[in-house]
């Protein structure tokens, strides 16, 4: 089959490398070229991933069946009504499911329609007059966001990000005066105490076949210390779950994801595709903080490489509105990924330096490469201002597959690079069960 995949970033890179294990041919959209995309793909294009046309006119040419999408941005955009309307499949949600990621105010509000588990409470606002209003009579700490997409760098949070209600009023001020996130509007949430952790879904808007649970890390600097990211690296477990998530958390967490799909599906909004569920597990249970509709970057390099399913099948299933009798597959083994991102990322990246990699080196340490956003000139690989590479140790046991992807950044050389070893090391799992022991009592 012919495949559309658009994005060049390190999870395209991973769903690309599936659909080619599944026998896939691949053709792919990117803004700049991606050289572990490049090299596994039939043909590729270079192009902004919100150009509907030129990308959806190109895959027509090419004879394309089939398009994953893995971005939102061209989501939000309609890239697969477009792409529909030429006869192409999608495994990706159309524009009207994608709101369910594009707006954080229709998520809430669907959330309180139907009075879905794992809510929270919150309030959007428009002027500032009624938001300084509510902050003046409000007990307790919130979390700041902008209404749209902000790449996940848009969210601050009271006691972290924000001290005290001055911070949060000047924040707001920001975000409505420049239209962060597209709108000139924030939602204001109760702030949640807990640890974080993602679970992602295949789902045809009905089944729902849930993978392995991850926790990324969003902070710059070790000991999750410094400004959010789009994610410095993340890790799984051989069991599919997390130290500090139970069996019963995961379950509640999967009905969480069922209820709101059938919500979706009641709203004339059926969701096909992969799911993302960005959880806080609270001293009352999981709650969600946000929805995704595509698989998460890093989180995708933690669970496709142990997908043993057809991921093909999947994503055929998905894209036709059934994946009934199917069900997926996993290796038993802990994954550990790890990004290097140039110098000053989060805060004033400085692009342009070179790195040198030892591919050969990384795959003797039992791990794998992901490119992300880079320049390659003359075989010479580059950074840019977002992140560029990713590494992902693989092991039966935790320590292992830690391990491992630190093994694999050894082969990676550079100036102006940066990156974080503390993730998945014991000492890192042992403060988040820690944290939760606090929190739960």
């Amino acid at each position: 089959m012919k495949v559309l995949t658009v994005g060049g970033g390190a999870r395209e890179h991973a769903i690309v490398s599936s659909l080619v294990k599944s026998g896939a041919q691949v053709y792919a959209s990117m803004s700049n070229k991606n050289p572990g995309i490049a090299g596994l793909a039939k043909d590729f294009l270079l192009c902004s991933d919100t150009d509907i046309p030129k990308i959806s006119e190109w895959a027509v040419e090419r004879g394309v069946e089939m398009a994953v999408i893995g971005p939102e941005a061209p989501l939000g955009e309609g890239i697969v009504d477009e792409l529909g309307s030429k006869g192409i499949l999608c495994a990706s949600p159309d524009k009207k499911a994608a709101q369910l990621e594009i707006s954080k105010e229709f998520m809430r509000n669907l959330m309180k329609k139907y009075e879905l588990p794992g809510r929270v409470d919150f309030e959007v606002f428009d002027d500032m007059e009624n938001l300084e209003d509510f902050l003046t009579h409000y007990e307790g700490e919130l979390a700041v966001k902008p209404i749209g997409l902000t790449g996940g760098k848009g969210v601050k949070v009271m006691g972290e990000h924000l001290h005290g209600k001055k911070e949060v009023i000047d924040y707001c001020r920001k975000i409505l005066e420049q239209k962060i996130g597209g709108e000139s509007k924030v939602i204001l949430e109760e702030k949640l105490e807990g640890e974080e952790f993602t679970l992602q879904v295949f789902t045809d808007g009905v089944k729902v076949i849930p993978t392995p649970l991850v926790q990324d890390h969003k902070r710059l600097y070790e000991g999750d210390e410094g400004p959010n990211t789009g994610g410095m690296g993340s890790y799984s477990m051989a069991d599919g779950l997390l130290p500090f998530v139970d069996e019963e958390v995961y379950k509640q967490a999967v009905e969480i994801i069922k209820a709101s799909l059938l919500a979706m599906e009641k709203e004339g909004r059926r969701y096909k595709g992969v799911l993302y569920g960005q959880f806080m597990l609270t001293a009352k249970g999981p709650k969600i903080i946000e929805f995704n509709c595509r698989w998460g970057d890093p989180e995708a390099m933690n669970v496709l490489p142990l997908l043993q399913s057809d991921y093909l099948a999947f994503c055929e299933g998905m894209a036709k509105g059934d994946i009934s009798g199917m069900e997926a597959e996993f290796e038993k083994k802990c994954s550990v990924c790890k990004y290097i991102v140039p110098e000053g990322y989060g805060i004033d990246p400085v692009p342009g330096n070179k790195i040198a990699i030892d591919e050969k080196g990384i795959q003797e340490a039992n791990a794998r490469l992901f490119y992300a956003s880079v320049d390659e000139n003359d075989g010479e690989i580059y950074t840019t201002t977002s992140r560029s590479l990713a590494v992902v140790g693989f092991a039966e046991e935790m320590e292992r597959a830690e391990s491992s992807s630190e093994r694999a950044l050894s082969c990676i050389k550079g100036k102006g690079i940066h990156m974080r070893h503390d993730i998945g090391k014991p000492e890192s799992i042992q403060r988040k069960l820690n944290h939760m022991k606090e929190i739960r009592g």
